[in-house]
């Protein structure tokens, strides 16, 4: 086993949350090394194409599911340099104020141990250092007011403006969606072409994915990133006050070891729990930082409330991006609908391909053979669609625990336990009722619930953010309770989900972290 020379850094993971780590922290001038299980995508790689998009998506060792509504992550994680990121919807929709304190505000779920204003000068940094685009005073009907967008909105198509007149007959109001993509040319980056493959990477780099932004950054000011390196212990000194570094098997499928001042696990919120119990010893026996014994609990996923319209004329509906031309908070109140709870956040206008993720032979589950093919034909004019997110509240029995099988490593795998409770299938239910009354009121040839299994759409928990050792894992920067060198990152650190899109937040909260990070960096670092 071979042992590398001791950096101040160790970061595992390369994606959204990693890649800010990398760049605050290279730039502070730390010697930083990032260990990506997967291949180091450039944006050459990048194909418009289902079939090569699915490349980037998920691979090593697969996760067992269980529960009533098993987690489905195929489409909602990453493989490789970029993560999740790499081809993401690019959806920046913030949390809003009343996601950080509902334990207090309605006596459920958990607080965060920070308010929004805590995290709102680091959206209004992120939106600067990325490129957001969209209309920040509009938003303002809902939210704090903040900095102006760098960037005017994206140009919106006939698929997302016939959905105006059915919003406005149900009293929702919509604005321009805020998106991490470029309407115009910024900081070197060329603004983006609308031709709606944003899922599958973007080869031009009008799309904020880490490889163009941050992770350009902190390979500038010196930043090393080590691909197909499969991280399967953290290491601690014999007291277990410290890590050390970790262990890692290299492309050759060699074990090495990088040692570190500071170790920061920011893979994805489900191989964090993973590795933190893998890396179990008599002084931590339960994993790293689980003194409370939640490590790996209150896991989350979004729903998604999906509702088809087919109209007579052409729609154009192959323009656009696969993230929303419109959104509204007017559904986001813990109680706007009767009898649930959870926020809404609402979509409308992507840009429709023929299979895969949202694709149109897809929107019609019941329909096979000639019937498919003559409703194909109509949805390439005519077919668009409109969705609403749903909020799941925390919940202790969802949770994340190592399994009997083992990997290639020999590292034991993931079981992620998940069901739904029945607030979330209530909100689930009268998102699809909503949406057919917007539909209906649009004037279309035809309209249907996009129903199926109850989706599960992002991960969040795990690791989760609070005031104490005894109730969380991590205080709200993402140091571990235990183990003062020991950082976690992304949504695992989410005490609640809100209903938006998460990526934003989670530049922001890693943004956070990593400046406290550098601020206290003599009384962390070993």
């Amino acid at each position: 086993m071979a042992t590398n020379e001791k950096v101040d850094v160790v970061i595992v993971g390369a994606g959204a949350s990693g890649a800010t780590y990398a760049a605050v922290l290279a730039k502070a001038g730390k010697k930083v090394v990032l260990l990506e299980s997967g291949p180091d995508w450039q944006l050459s790689d990048l194909i418009s194409s289902d079939i090569w998009g699915r490349r980037v998506k998920p691979a090593g060792a697969p996760f067992v599911l269980e529960g009533k509504n098993p987690y489905g992550y195929a489409y909602q994680a990453g493989w490789g340099v970029g993560g999740a990121a790499l081809h993401y919807f690019a959806n920046f929709p913030r949390l809003l104020p009343n996601d950080f304190k509902i334990k207090s505000e309605h006596n459920r779920a958990l607080d965060w141990p920070i308010s929004y204003q805590d995290v709102a000068p680091y959206y209004d940094k992120v939106a600067d250092d990325l490129g957001v685009s969209g209309d920040a005073k509009a938003e303002e009907i809902w939210r704090p007011a903040g900095k102006p967008y760098p960037m005017p909105p994206m140009k919106t198509f006939r698929n997302g403006d016939v959905w105006l007149k059915g919003f406005e007959a149900a009293g929702i109001r919509m604005v321009p969606a805020a998106v991490g993509m470029n309407s115009t040319e910024y900081k070197g980056r060329p603004a983006c072409i609308y031709d709606g493959w944003c899922h599958v990477g973007c080869p031009i780099g009008a799309l904020a994915n880490p490889v163009v932004t941050y992770l350009a950054d902190a390979r500038k000011a010196g930043a090393e990133v080590r691909a197909r390196s499969t991280v399967t212990r953290v290491l601690t000194n014999p007291q277990g006050t410290k890590v050390t570094g970790v262990e890692y098997y290299d492309d050759k499928k060699e074990r090495q070891t990088q040692e570190a001042s500071v170790v920061i696990l920011a893979a994805w919120s489900g191989q964090n729990p993973r590795l933190m119990l893998n890396s179990a010893t008599d002084k931590h026996p339960k994993g790293l930082a689980n003194g409370s014994g939640l490590l790996g609990k209150y896991m989350m996923a979004h729903f998604a409330s999906g509702t088809w319209a087919m109209f007579d004329e052409d729609v154009q509906n192959h323009m656009g991006t696969t993230g929303a031309q419109y959104m509204s908070y007017e559904r986001y109140g813990k109680t706007s609908h009767k009898g649930t709870f959870g926020s809404t956040f609402i979509v409308a206008g992507t840009g429709q391909k023929t299979s895969d993720l949202g694709g149109y032979a897809n929107a019609r589950l019941d329909l096979f053979g000639p019937e498919l093919a003559a409703f194909m034909k109509r949805a390439a004019r005519g077919l668009t669609r409109i969705g609403a997110f749903g909020e799941e509240m925390p919940n202790i029995e969802n949770r994340i625990e190592l399994a009997s099988d083992k990997d290639e490593f020999g590292m034991p795998l993931g079981k992620i336990i998940h069901s739904f409770d029945q607030d979330a299938v209530a909100l689930w239910n009268a998102n699809f009722e909503e949406g057919l009354k917007v539909a209906k009121a649009t004037g279309a040839k035809e309209v249907w619930s996009g129903r199926g299994n109850m989706p599960t759409i992002h991960l969040f928990g795990g690791t989760i953010m609070g005031e104490g050792a005894g109730t969380s894992v991590v205080n709200s920067y993402g140091q571990t309770h235990d183990i003062p060198n020991l950082w976690v990152a992304g949504p695992g650190l989410f005490p609640t989900e809100g209903a938006s899109n998460p990526t934003y937040t989670i530049f922001a909260v890693s943004q956070r972290g990593a400046e406290n990070l550098v601020s206290k960096w003599g009384s962390v670092s070993n």
